[in-house]
């Protein structure tokens, strides 16, 4: 939960604006605020504005007298030095580095263009940081059978008892597979979003977009057999709708979902399953649709809800049985 009361008043006005008229997800709107209040605090020790004086404790600052004066102060070098102490005491990783380059980047912006309380934008100039260019990890097709069949015999729990969720387990998986949905969609699923005569399943991915992803039948039938068992008595009244629920019958956390995936995993026998997670499976449907049922680039980037066709295309690259057969296949091969 976001306290205002930590919060400058014009970091609370940036992150109203984020949440109303640039319609960013609860989610984002934290992370807004948890990027902007760690950067200030930096800024509070780096000017010496603080009696903290460890780069260890800066997470303890008080932001909450932060004023216009100093933020009119920042420079772009200063944001260069945010992003250097990240990466020297957290080890961020570069993506890590460009959400929260990407943030401050929108944060001055309001406070430049929109607001206008300060007259220069430190981060007009500002670059994201560099990625690296890495193939995405998937199960191949082999493996994700292995997980469903895993999946469709054990009774993994959450933890807090011994419930039979053989059902949903097997419901959550069969979808994340063939859909390819992220894992906060999974869990956000009602039932009042399924449309089970057309077969169709309508999401709220990232920035609050809607789209419908249509469900095969073995998403159809994965999800009536979980419907025979789901709760009805006693569930929690803010969860009725909700599609998944836990043993303590309310909507199903994102943490539950990533334990029973990794238990999955590992019953399934899957080699290196510690290094798999929700998000791999997101991969894994995306590549198993792009190799096996020749998806278009276009109809993928629907599917999986990318804003941008770039970060589609990933999965055009690793599939690299497709490249050796598309050299054999030349017709001087043979010659």
């Amino acid at each position: 939960m976001i306290n205002p009361e930590k919060n400058p008043e014009f970091l609370n006005d940036f992150l109203n604006y984020s949440a109303t008229i640039l319609n960013k997800s609860e989610n984002s709107v934290k992370e807004y605020n948890y990027d902007m209040a760690h950067f200030l605090k930096f800024i509070k020790f780096k000017y010496k504005l603080t009696d903290v004086n460890d780069e260890e404790f800066i997470k303890t600052i008080d932001i909450s007298d932060f004023d216009l004066e100093t933020l009119k102060k920042i420079t772009l070098q200063d944001i260069h030095a945010f992003l250097a102490y990240l990466k020297t005491c957290y080890q961020s990783k570069p993506a890590t580095l460009a959400r929260k380059a990407s943030t401050i980047r929108v944060f001055f912006h309001f406070m430049c263009n929109k607001t206008k309380k300060i007259p220069v934008n430190p981060a007009q100039d500002l670059e994201n940081p560099k990625l690296d260019k890495r193939l995405p990890k998937y199960l191949t097709l082999d493996q994700s059978k292995e997980l469903l069949e895993a999946a469709s015999n054990s009774s993994i729990s959450s933890g807090h008892g011994n419930h039979d969720n053989s059902e949903r387990n097997f419901a959550m998986i069969t979808i994340l597979l063939n859909c390819g949905v992220r894992l906060a969609e999974l869990v956000n699923i009602n039932i009042s979003d399924i449309d089970f005569e057309n077969n169709k399943l309508n999401v709220i991915g990232k920035g609050n977009k809607e789209r419908t992803i249509y469900l095969n039948k073995a998403c159809m039938k994965a999800i009536n057999e979980y419907l025979k068992v789901r709760p009805v008595d006693g569930v929690k009244f803010n969860s009725r709708d909700a599609l998944f629920l836990s043993e303590q019958k309310k909507r199903i956390s994102r943490r539950t979902v990533q334990y029973v995936v990794k238990q999955e995993l590992k019953i399934a026998g899957i080699e290196k399953a510690e290094k798999y997670s929700v998000h791999k499976l997101r991969h894994t449907a995306a590549t198993l649709m792009y190799k096996y049922g020749n998806v278009d680039i276009r109809a993928l980037q629907e599917l999986l809800g990318h804003e941008s066709i770039s970060t589609t295309e990933i999965y055009t690259h690793v599939d690299n049985e497709q490249i050796r057969n598309a050299v054999e296949s030349n017709p001087l091969a043979n010659i």
